[in-house]
């Protein structure tokens, strides 16, 4: 399949063969893992790397446990404790597995706040699904014409999910393959659909890794040891189990951790919204616009020349902000997402590492069964001051022929990759303008019905990198990248989500910043080039994709505390 082989650079083919021998499991960060590791495996958490494991053998149980609804966190958190306590005095009488132990609770909790409450010295994950409301819900009208549920899904209404800890993690310096796929659904089930690994990729897992993204590895995912899920009108409180004797790491050894990570809960949970306090010292772009100008007309040259099919490139950059004060990743996420309805927010922090947290508007894929659906987004304009004036911005995006050249590029792109891994491939609609809080963009959405479940893996080869962070061909343009690029990406533009046993999302990590201890933050950004392009406006608009984060920095700083349980 043709579509395939243009990203096969991006992801692994290559079959692994792992021994558990190879992995340590009590190294405590701030110790950078490679220095204490082999090139291949990075292990830093206190839990076990589910990649080491026999993806072949199934686990012995997979099971979910539900407890009575409780009315605050504190009651929640006694009664997860006590389910603890009860699933050690009476183990199940299996090698391996994983349990999920949960406790509703009835009232409405940010699982952002909650994330806030809790101590930073533990991994963290935060994952929040945008609203699509007023947008056609195309893996519905799917499964509708086909007769089934497919569309259907058991936790609709799950707003966004907060982790600390892992009760298994994946991790490898590697490109994520099939293998590594395998090894994460080993510990997924359809019947326990809230058990999911939460984390992401790097945009080139064959580049050189930059010190700052090292605890990453090529790729991360984690089952969080707890978690907060907040759904429309009640909440839960989640713990999680998984152990595998074969990897050393009994029942015996989660329970221990889990209860360690327990006692560390706070179940004092306050809506916090405040800007950051923070003054910036300095502002550095790599490149310069000196550096970009250059970049952008060798881009340009090459999508000009007759022996190339290069037709589009997107080209990054990165933008280091100091300050006077450390940056709360957390506290800058709960600002981006008051602004940010209509996009996904993300939060990924393995152990020791800087945070990478994001506001991203773009969806890679969604699959709830056999569906699966994703979108074309590219072309940015601005917001108008005033309705009429936001109106002729809009018009001039649609008739633009430069951005409709862009904009295609990426939706026949997908189409085409959906093709061949799909029976069923619907476009609707083929180009309309999507309005977010700052900015503008031509969108379409697309849908389609995966043949079997087991091609999940077939539409991450296939769909990343979307033309509209990478370019066009793949690898020509990642080739290039690589050329004029005098920075690592890591996981900027990458995959981040999570795999589940009945359903899987995963959006691309742009308006993306990496939160960093004592150094600031990295802000990315990036442009699509194509012929027709400039290079002035193309950096005025990398100016105006980082404006949510570097407006929210420059805020007076004002707090709002509130009890919430």
């Amino acid at each position: 399949m043709a579509s395939l082989q243009l990203s096969s650079h991006f992801l692994g083919t290559n079959t692994k063969k792992h021994s558990s021998r190879s992995i340590s499991r009590t190294y405590k960060y701030p110790v950078p893992c490679t220095r204490l590791l082999s090139r291949k495996f990075m292990s830093c958490s206190m839990s076990m790397n589910g990649c080491e494991g026999d993806f072949k053998k199934s686990l012995g149980t997979a099971e979910t446990r539900t407890m009575t609804a409780v009315l605050s966190p504190s009651d929640a958190t006694e009664s997860l404790i006590s389910a603890v306590s009860e699933l050690k005095s009476q183990p199940p009488p299996f090698s391996s597995g994983v349990v999920r132990l949960e406790v509703p609770i009835n009232q409405q909790i940010g699982a952002i706040d909650w994330l806030q409450a809790q101590n930073e010295t533990h991994p963290r994950c935060f994952f929040s699904r945008r609203s699509d409301v007023g947008r056609p819900d195309l893996l519905l009208d799917l499964a509708s014409e086909n007769g089934n549920g497919n569309g259907d899904s058991s936790d609709r209404d799950l707003v966004s999910v907060a982790g600390i800890g892992s009760a298994v993690f994946f991790r490898d310096l590697d490109p994520f393959s099939h293998d590594d796929w395998r090894s994460i659904r080993r510990f997924l089930s359809s019947t326990s659909p809230l058990i999911r690994a939460y984390g992401g990729m790097r945009f080139d897992p064959h580049g050189k890794i930059s010190v700052e993204w090292e605890p990453f590895g090529a790729f991360y995912f984690a089952v969080p040891q707890v978690e907060f899920n907040e759904f429309g009108g009640s909440s839960m409180l989640a713990a999680t189990l998984a152990w595998d004797d074969e990897l050393s790491w009994t029942l015996e050894n989660a329970i221990e951790a889990l209860q360690e990570t327990m006692l560390q809960v706070s179940s004092v949970v306050m809506r916090l919204r405040r800007a950051l306090g923070v003054s910036v010292l300095s502002k550095n772009h790599v490149p310069t616009i000196g550096a970009y100008e250059p970049a952008v007309e060798k881009a340009l040259e090459m999508i000009k020349q007759k022996s190339s099919s290069l037709s589009k490139v997107v080209l990054a950059r990165n933008t280091r902000v100091i300050t006077d004060t450390d940056i709360d990743p957390i506290a800058w996420l709960a600002q981006l997402q008051s602004e940010g309805h209509d996009a996904y927010q993300f939060c990924l922090q393995p152990p020791g590492a800087p945070a990478f947290i994001g506001n991203t508007p773009e969806r890679l894929f969604q699959r709830n069964q056999l569906g699966v659906c994703s979108e074309a987004l590219a072309a940015t304009r601005p917001r108008g001051a005033s309705a009429a004036c936001d109106k002729e911005i809009e018009n001039d995006l649609r008739t633009s022929l430069k951005d409709d050249l862009e904009f295609s590029i990426v939706r026949d792109n997908i189409k085409e990759k959906f093709n061949s891994i799909c029976d069923k491939v619907v476009v609707k609609p083929q180009k309309t303008v999507r309005k977010l809080a700052r900015v503008q963009h031509l969108y379409s959405q697309l849908a389609g019905r995966l043949r079997r479940e087991d091609d999940e893996f077939d539409i991450l080869a296939a769909l990343h990198p979307t033309p509209a962070v990478c370019g066009l061909p793949a690898e020509e343009a990642r080739l290039l990248i690589k050329e004029i690029e005098s920075f690592d990406r890591g996981m900027y533009a990458g995959p981040i989500g999570f795999f589940g046993g009945q359903e899987s999302e995963f959006a691309v990590g742009i308006r993306s910043a990496l939160v960093e201890k004592g150094l600031g933050a990295l802000i990315y950004a990036g442009t699509g080039i194509v012929a027709g392009s400039n290079s002035t406006s193309e950096w005025n608009e990398l100016d105006l994709k980082i404006s949510q984060f570097t407006k929210s920095i420059e805020n007076k700083a004002t707090t709002t505390l509130h009890r919430i349980n």
